[in-house]
């Protein structure tokens, strides 16, 4: 769940139901963290109270995510 402040009700509410469910969640947020700091599993917390920066951030961090999943899965080939 994306969510600068951590506080967006439809984040947070998806997150409650989430841990109901026992589903692993994954948060990330700004500065502070919010209400999401506490619901998710892992957390990526952009110490920043700046919108913009918080959100390229998020961007950034998704990127390197789904470069080392492809590296793990394809390193073999």
């Amino acid at each position: 769940g994306l969510t600068t402040s951590g506080n967006s009700s439809n984040i947070v509410n998806a997150f409650v139901t989430a841990r109901e469910k026992n589903i692993v969640t994954i948060g990330f947020t700004g500065e502070g963290g919010g209400k999401l700091k506490a619901l998710s599993d892992y957390l990526f917390n952009v110490p920043s109270t700046d919108t913009p920066r918080i959100q390229e951030s998020h961007i950034m961090i998704g990127h390197i995510i789904c470069e080392l999943v492809e590296a793990k899965l394809f390193s073999s080939f």
